[in-house]
């Protein structure tokens, strides 16, 4: 995939697919978008694949992410404007996933939650934990996201290429960036009413094993308002589920019927 700019950009593949269904995905708090690797040799062969990279200098609020997002898709469309959409989005991601739905719903016709952060701000004590941040020296600030990773990610399911990707991601993220995501996270405003607009199937997946945030029961908060939602529990996966090995997000899709008929190739195994 191409190398991020410096301002929020697709990454995309070595050969474009204009004619599939497009599979936009939003990453984490790290926002680099190369976490998805693991899981496009699946989705390919399926999709034309986009993942937003965001710099790790970049300090933009919720609406400019936003607009910013549409923009980039739709330029994506201006090729095949009919093609199906699929808005997947992660941790961080789901927040922003949510956000760009409601902005312009009539561009998406599946939209995808992977342990959504949406319940960041109902959760006190963790939103005051992530205020300490900002009052750490540099050094004790990259020593403390090294301990936070077991809470990130269940690091015994992923290969070790991953797991190293992984630290690398996180590591990447300047203390002053994380402050600001964490702020955006505390600050999430979408409501339970405004979630009944949205009309699209959407597929929520939630990690049992998650030790990081609240991610099964926020799933099921979510699935009593969003009109056609089918809900996966990821029974043994920890927060960041797309990085183990045995997860496999077009799979997932497959087994729940939640694909479009483009978007039904014959699957390469992975």
């Amino acid at each position: 995939m191409t190398n991020v700019q410096s301002h929020p950009c697709f990454l995309t593949p070595e050969r474009l697919q204009p004619e599939l269904p497009l599979f936009v995905f939003l990453p984490g708090m790290d926002g680099t978008g190369r976490l998805l690797k693991t899981q496009t040799v699946g989705l390919e062969p399926a999709f034309d694949v986009r993942c937003l990279a965001i710099p790790p200098d970049d300090l933009t609020n919720w609406q400019i992410l936003t607009e910013t997002v549409l923009s980039l898709i739709n330029a994506e469309l201006q090729q095949a404007p009919d093609r199906p959409v699929y808005l997947c989005g992660e941790s961080f991601g789901g927040c922003l996933a949510m956000k760009i739905a409601l902005a312009a719903p009539q561009l998406f016709d599946r939209l995808i939650l992977v342990n959504p952060a949406s319940s960041f701000r109902r959760k006190p004590l963790i939103a005051w934990g992530s205020q300490t941040t900002r009052w750490l020296p540099e050094a004790l600030y990259r020593l403390s996201s090294i301990g936070l990773m077991p809470f990130l990610a269940h690091l015994g399911r992923m290969t070790d290429h991953d797991r190293q990707e992984f630290y690398e991601a996180v590591l990447s993220v300047p203390q002053k960036t994380s402050i600001w995501r964490l702020s955006l996270l505390n600050d999430f405003d979408v409501t339970d009413e405004q979630l009944v607009q949205l009309r699209q199937p959407v597929l929520l997946l939630a990690s049992a094993a998650d030790r990081l945030l609240p991610s099964l029961a926020e799933v099921h908060h979510l699935a009593q308002f969003f009109p056609h939602a089918q809900t996966v529990v990821l029974p043994s996966s920890g927060h960041a589920c797309l990085l183990e090995a045995d997860v496999n997000l077009y799979k997932i899709m497959q087994a729940q019927r939640f694909l479009m008929q483009q978007s039904q190739p014959l699957l390469r195994s992975r």
